[in-house]
């Protein structure tokens, strides 16, 4: 256990120095660095070395014990662990990482007190950028920067704690992300700069913490780039005219062979017609809970095939109708295919009949 006048330096940033006081409510150290400011960091982000001199950052020798050998252990783990900090570790780049993803993850400093307790915000890098992020957040117009600064490829930081009281000021948020590479030729990708609304009643219900692929426990999770996406198809949706609004509800589906094909317009994205008569030749004998399984099997294997193509975006056409399958559908994403975003598909498109899924 870590605890007042230790030496630590940090895991997962670069930096360190002697602790100054320890909150075990919360598990949280404050560090006092070189320059005498506090930083705030969760204790197991931290790791206890030996004690430095402030001045020169090296190891202090105890002169009370006598050399002995776990005394050698320690001064070579000192010195072998003080070159890590300064030597920047490689940049590991995979190719779904191409595809710009960037989350907001919140977690309860104490999940079994959700009435009261804190929360700590993180900013999770999904991708093979550097970025420059600016999270803003407000109350009745008043704006102020809450976070800001520059994150690794593929890493998370921690970016503030939000006490019971800020959290209606996080119901409106702003984060701006700058993409780049550094030392080598990159595709630039388009700066990320998104209003955000979270329903601060979330954070009061424990079923809005669910497992995920980024941490080891229970987050709520927000994917920027995801409502980025969705605040230009709101722009688009906002010039639909009320004529188009009133046809595409009454206008008749188009049948055809079931098929699983790339559209020209947008080869990424995978079309899935999941109307019954495009799955069957004949429905004859079949009950309705038959012909809805069959309609979820088609869906199970469709997700199966994709399921190692990360960023894949999958078109599952499943009309309005009474809602039954589109209900069924939204269940699996929910349970079975939660670490997958999904979202209604172009309105302009599919009208109100089709969910758009992307593999993560």
């Amino acid at each position: 256990m870590i605890k007042r006048g230790d030496n630590v330096r940090f895991l997962n940033a670069v930096g360190g120095g002697i602790v100054t006081r320890v909150d075990e409510t919360k598990k949280m150290v404050y560090v006092e660095d070189t320059d005498g400011f506090e930083v705030p960091m969760l204790e197991r982000e931290c790791l206890v070395i030996g004690a430095v001199n402030k001045d020169t950052n090296f190891p202090v020798k105890d002169f009370k014990t006598k050399p002995a050998e776990p005394t050698k252990i320690l001064q070579t783990e000192t010195q072998n662990t003080e070159p890590e900090t300064r030597k920047a570790e490689p940049i590991v780049e995979t190719p779904e990482g191409e595809i710009l993803t960037a989350l907001l993850a919140f977690f309860p400093v104490d999940i079994k007190q959700l009435q009261t307790t804190s929360y700590e915000c993180y900013l999770v890098n999904d991708s093979n950028y550097y970025l420059y992020y600016n999270v803003v957040n407000g109350e009745n117009n008043q704006w102020k920067s809450v976070a800001n600064g520059t994150i690794e490829p593929n890493t998370q930081e921690l970016l503030t704690e939000i006490t019971k009281e800020d959290l209606n000021a996080w119901e409106r948020i702003r984060v701006q992300l700058l993409p780049f590479k550094q030392g080598k030729n990159y595709t630039p990708q388009a700066v990320v700069d998104v209003n955000l609304k979270i329903n601060a009643v979330k954070f009061y219900k424990l079923h809005s913490f669910t497992t995920n692929d980024y941490f080891d426990e229970p987050a709520l999770l927000i994917d920027i780039t995801s409502e980025k996406e969705n605040e230009v198809e709101n722009k688009k949706l906002a010039e639909i005219s009320p004529e188009e609004i009133k046809q595409a509800m009454f206008q008749k589906e188009d049948t055809g062979r079931p098929r699983i094909v790339k559209r020209k317009e947008s080869p990424e994205v995978i079309e899935v017609d999941l109307h019954i008569n495009e799955l069957l030749d004949s429905t004859a004998g079949m009950s309705n809970g038959e012909m809805l399984q069959c309609q979820l099997d088609k869906f199970h294997a469709v997700i199966a095939e994709n399921k190692n193509r990360k960023g894949q975006k999958i078109v599952f056409i499943h009309g309005k109708g009474e809602g039954v399958l589109r209900s069924e559908i939204e269940k699996l994403l929910k349970t079975q295919y939660k670490a997958y975003y999904f979202q209604d598909a172009s309105f302009r498109e599919y009208g109100f009949g089709a969910t758009m899924v992307t593999i993560k």
